[in-house]
């Protein structure tokens, strides 16, 4: 097994390696049409931009919500000069409603045929004669039809499957014996992909992110947070190694942010430390095929209860949120001979949620600090945290 090389502890790098995947890499372990595992990318390939944006529909905004979360536990004090230090990471799950719709459907009026779907829509009118259904056969592989895809998305059931739905129409070509137009009437016809929703999702009521945090301060009142993880390939490391590729295995992540106290400026200290916060991420799978860009920003206020190495710091925030997913992966139709006719896409999600509440508890023992918080937006969410503290 290849040594990681970070200047991160290695459990901070797996930790956050494998809640990531988890959460969004998470197609790697769907079937393909043939049964068998597939790569990271063979739920995609098969699905078209529209089917595809309905299928990750429903992960699109608890990940969003969970790099959200977790960026503070307390607020920096009034201060113009202090020396803190943190370092552990951050865990963040947001709940999903028993009610999400765990369903899609779409209508894609773009849609191509792959050779073996033509071939059958061909055979199935009784032509006879093989010259005519081979201009029939190339005629409908340079049309764009009207189907319905439908089925379990990400979160759906995995013993159901994905469909592909064609009502028929009346398609008219030139007869090559004839060389006359001639119309034929294509039958309405079925294929499954032969896969669904993802099995550990179907039942699974949250979802999970974590990271590695450093926060330092304090300079004028404020304090910086910053979330790393240089580029990392593990897609040579076991488990990961399974299921990922070369180019799928390669996650970076870089994220940071600023809390700012203005009573720092003021003669009279304040009862509560109040901050006003900006915070913005990024994290990429694969070189393309995944980008989550976050910002949030807001007001944070907390109280410690204690002094020294043991005390408890209740906080509180309100933050405005926005997150963007960008998916960019190969649409394949299949051909009989030579290679697949690939379509590049590119998917832009938004997240649903705009901002969130946050009440939570900090405890500080010794030269750690533990803490957890509940968050109310969108979805309910929740994040934790364990950090080394100086």
């Amino acid at each position: 097994m290849k040594r990681i090389s970070t200047s991160f502890p290695g459990w901070m790098v797996i930790l956050t390696v494998v809640a990531f995947l988890f959460a969004v890499a998470s197609p790697a372990s769907a079937q393909n049409g043939d049964g068998e595992e597939g790569e990271i990318e063979e739920t995609l390939k098969q699905l078209t931009q529209q089917a595809a944006a309905g299928y990750l529909a429903p992960i699109i905004t608890p990940i969003g919500m969970d790099l959200n979360g977790g960026w503070f536990h307390k607020t920096p004090p009034a201060k113009m000069f202090g020396l803190s230090l943190e370092l552990g990471a951050v865990g963040m799950i947001t709940l999903i409603p028993d009610d999400v719709v765990k369903t899609f459907s779409v209508t894609d009026t773009t849609f191509k045929f792959s050779d073996q779907q033509a071939w059958d829509l061909v055979t199935a009118i009784g032509i006879g004669d093989t010259t005519v259904e081979q201009a029939l056969f190339d005629h409908i592989k340079n049309q764009n039809f009207s189907v319905s895809i439908h089925g379990p998305n990400i979160m759906g059931a995995s013993d159901d499957e994905i469909e592909i739905d064609f009502s028929g129409t009346d398609v008219t070509f030139t007869d090559p014996i004839t060389l006359l137009q001639r119309t034929e009437t294509l039958g309405a016809d079925t294929w499954a992909l032969g896969f669904g929703g993802l099995g550990f999702l179907e039942n699974l009521s949250f979802i999970p992110t974590a990271a590695p945090q450093l926060s330092v301060g304090t300079v004028l009142g404020t304090r910086a947070t910053f979330r790393f993880l240089p580029t990392v390939d593990v897609s040579s490391i076991p488990p990961f190694s399974l299921f990922l590729d070369e180019e799928f295995g390669k996650l970076s992540y870089f994220g940071w942010g600023l809390q700012h106290n203005p009573a720092v400026f003021l003669p009279t200290p304040l009862p509560l430390d109040v901050a006003v916060a900006f915070y913005t991420q990024t994290f990429k799978i694969g070189e393309e095929f995944f980008k989550a860009k976050t910002t949030a920003w807001g007001l944070n206020v907390s109280k410690q209860l204690g002094i020294g190495p043991i005390n408890i710091t209740p906080y509180a925030g309100f933050m405005l949120e926005k997150s963007t997913i960008d998916v960019t992966y190969t649409y394949e139709i299949e051909s009989f001979l030579g290679s697949p006719q690939n379509i590049d896409i590119d998917l832009h999600f938004e997240g649903e949620n705009k901002s969130r509440l946050i009440i939570g508890l900090s405890l500080k023992l010794l030269l750690f600090n533990i803490n957890a918080d509940y968050n109310i937006g969108k979805y309910k969410s929740f994040s934790f945290g364990l950090m080394f503290s100086m």
